[in-house]
């Protein structure tokens, strides 16, 4: 059984920053789980921001890269989402995301980041 609390979301100006987290409850090693963060603005789909390995390697969408950054902390079971220069176009709901072996995956409730002056 998995389970994903995220936290840190709230309302920012732009160009500030804000740092979201995931804990997650899991049963087995969470670091055989690959983790992702995604993000749902009002009347779009879910799409994936970034993600990150088993292995540590990150990716990002273009429209985030060199402002966000993805991190993982096995030994606690958590995933941050470090989030810089935030822009009005970054207000949506932010999901984690963790997926095991054989492919399943899970979802947490989800965080809202507004950003606006």
């Amino acid at each position: 059984q998995v389970e994903l609390v995220e936290s840190g979301g709230g309302l920012v100006q732009p160009g500030g920053s804000l740092r979201l987290s995931c804990q997650a409850s899991i049963s087995s090693s969470f670091r055989w789980y690959a983790v992702a963060w995604y993000r749902q603005a009002p009347g779009q789909e879910r799409d994936v921001v970034a993600s990150i390995s088993r292995g540590g390697d990150a990716e990002y969408i273009d429209s985030v890269k060199d402002r966000f950054t993805i991190s993982r902390d096995n030994a606690k079971n958590m995933v941050h989402l470090e989030m810089t220069s935030l822009k009005p176009e970054d207000t949506a709901v932010y999901y984690c995301n963790v997926r095991n072996l054989a492919g399943n995956m899970y979802w947490g409730q989800g965080t809202q980041v507004t950003v606006s002056s």
